[in-house]
């Protein structure tokens, strides 16, 4: 699954600092594609390797299917290369996510994120079927696993039998229990660990991880793309005070409001976040002060 004009550090597409893409809204609360396809291109060109399109950050719950097959048929083309895009293909039903993940590759996408199936507190016999119908479309399927939202919990030796079935490629690891990454490792050492949080990216990069699902380069890429190629580096010098530095805005990735928060830090840094679809409401003022403060700080620091 190498590609010729990947970056060294980029074996497969699913690889490097893959931006969970928020979607920027027109005062009417519909979709600016032509906001989102200059996004994605600024994003690349500030040095993160690709996107994924249709997440929760995306707020892909709340769209139509039109709007939905739109976002990814965007991002492919902005991208300019289809290994560059990993598109959320979660759904409620198995046979919806499998049709989304063929639209994925129809678009010409590289790799597709899934989530569990989560209508229900599935077993694993249910988690397995299921990703085992959406690899079958034939993109590599990275599995998400987010435990705190969904209730199913991907543990390492369940990750391991997906690995084993040949349903997944790699997995979004979400729990922020980062010492599943050595357990993950034990079980299934071909099965490539993404750190799935901003706020464990250090500890993740650091016990092997091979690409961020990252939420806060959409507000401060180039870095954020700094802070992940010295941590998998293993250069504590440079990483380590950079963490610390954007640790109370990469935090935020991990509350409720992540979508707001990263929306309103791209403001500040003069990019297109703007409002949120409902059932999403504005921060609190109090909220709105917080990541205020802290992205001004992170800006007035040199962060871009």
């Amino acid at each position: 699954m190498a590609h010729e004009h990947a970056p060294a550090h980029r074996a497969h597409p699913w690889h490097g600092v893959m931006v969970a893409t928020a979607l920027p809204l027109r005062d009417d609360r519909s979709v600016d594609y032509d906001a989102y396809a200059e996004h994605v291109a600024w994003l690349i060109a500030n040095g993160c390797d690709g996107v994924v399109p249709n997440g929760s950050l995306g707020e892909y719950q709340t769209l139509t299917d039109e709007e939905r097959a739109q976002v990814v048929r965007t991002a492919v083309e902005a991208a300019g290369d289809g290994a560059r895009v990993m598109p959320g293909v979660s759904a409620y039903g198995s046979a919806e996510a499998r049709r989304w993940a063929e639209q994925a590759a129809e678009a010409g996408a590289g790799s597709v994120l899934l989530l569990p199936p989560n209508a229900y507190r599935a077993d694993e016999r249910a988690v397995r079927a299921h990703y085992a119908q959406v690899a079958a479309a034939g993109l590599p399927v990275v599995a998400y696993n987010n435990p705190l939202d969904t209730k199913v919990d991907l543990t390492p030796d369940v990750l391991a039998r997906l690995h084993g079935d040949g349903s997944i490629v790699a997995v979004k690891e979400f729990s922020g229990d980062v010492r599943r990454a050595y357990e993950i490792a034990e079980l299934a050492p071909e099965l490539d660990l993404l750190i799935g949080a901003d706020d464990v990216l250090l500890e993740l990069a650091l016990a092997g991880a091979v690409g961020w699902i990252a939420g806060y380069p959409n507000a401060l890429p180039r870095s954020c793309v700094t802070l992940y190629r010295a941590a998998v580096a293993g250069d504590l010098g440079v990483a380590l005070p950079l963490y610390k530095s954007l640790h109370p805005l990469l935090r935020w990735d991990s509350k409720v409001e992540f979508v707001q928060a990263i929306k309103l830090s791209m403001d500040l840094a003069g990019r297109h976040g703007g409002a949120t679809r409902p059932p999403r409401p504005p921060l609190t003022p109090e909220q709105d002060a917080v990541v205020r403060a802290a992205t001004g700080k992170a800006l007035a620091e040199g962060h871009a």
